[in-house]
């Protein structure tokens, strides 16, 4: 029999299982019978992690009551990494080297770091969270580990589109759509059983340009009679030609691309924005908390709110 952990370490097991899974669901019941404790000594844990997760920034978590409740962590990226990722994106797409012939930019690389994935992910959660989504949806290649990282940190799962149908997607639905680069026709596939009718939608892809392959998939989307919440993409570029699609956000947006100056200019895109207005919601709403645990004349209500001032404080000192 496994011994009792005492509640440092329960604490700590506690954390770590939670923020493993995003928007996991877990019972308060499962919790207690896994560390042979009272519920009401997990409901305690569960406060103090909540309060030192929205002190650092990292996310909170949401309760649920009654016989099916639980509860569930949502990630939040804190402010100054988000920052410091929306500087770090805008230093490495301004490198010259990574201009290619044809006026394209080199961002295969940026794809396979986790650490630009990982909070590329979070930074669309933290955006996306309080939005009713259902489904994630993308095109091969290079969206999938974008797709793949939001999944995860939305707890939601993955639909890819083939740029040709295989076998083993079995029954698919094809559209056709207009390349917004070459301004040729050009399919892509879905299969039929990869997103539920009605599903909400959020589309995740690596590139903006022309803004073709973002159409197709809003026209694929209309076959499947389901709703695209939200289109995000990694680099937004100039167009160079009208652009097909309006309100794709992206991290970071190319103000400038000259090949035989070999300059690129960068800043960050409309997804920063998003994230920033999540935040101001996320605040606002945690103040509304702490007020509601203050009488109309201003005094605490027997110094609940002054203990939970005094708890996030200690938690993070």
């Amino acid at each position: 029999m496994a011994k009792k952990p005492k509640r440092a370490g329960r604490l700590v097991d506690l954390a770590a299982r939670l923020v493993a899974a995003p928007y996991g669901h877990f019972s308060l019941t499962a919790f207690a019978e896994a560390y042979g404790a009272a519920k009401s000594s997990i409901s305690e844990d569960l406060a103090l992690i909540k309060d030192v997760l929205e002190a650092s920034g990292r996310g909170t978590l949401r309760t649920f009551p009654g016989a099916a409740g639980g509860v569930r962590y949502e990630p939040w990226l804190p402010r100054p990494e988000a920052e410091a990722f929306g500087e770090a994106l805008r230093a490495e797409m301004e490198r010259p080297e990574r201009l290619l012939a044809g006026g394209f930019v080199y961002i295969t690389d940026l794809l396979g770091r986790p650490d630009v994935l990982s909070r590329f992910g979070r930074l669309v959660a933290t955006a996306y969270g309080g939005e009713e989504i259902d489904w994630i949806l993308t095109v091969e290649t290079k969206g999938i580990p974008l797709a793949t990282a939001v999944g995860f940190w939305l707890n939601r799962p993955v639909a890819v589109a083939r740029k040709a149908s295989q076998i083993t997607e079995g029954s698919v639905v094809t559209v056709s759509y207009v390349s917004g680069t070459t301004r040729r026709i050009q399919t892509m596939s879905l299969s039929r059983r990869a997103i539920p009718s009605g599903a909400r939608v959020l589309i995740v892809d690596d590139f903006l340009r022309g803004g073709g392959t973002i159409r197709g998939l809003w026209s694929l989307l209309d076959e499947f009679q389901a709703t695209a919440a939200a289109s995000v993409v990694l680099v937004e570029t100039p167009p160079g030609a009208p652009r097909l699609v309006d309100g794709v956000r992206a991290a970071v947006r190319l103000t400038r691309l000259d090949a035989e100056a070999g300059v690129l200019v960068a800043e960050p895109g409309d997804l920063m924005h998003d994230y920033r207005a999540a935040l101001l919601k996320i605040e606002g709403e945690l103040k509304k908390e702490d007020a509601a645990l203050v009488d109309p004349e201003g005094r605490p209500d027997d110094g609940a709110a002054d203990g939970k001032r005094r708890e996030r404080r200690d938690a993070v000192d």
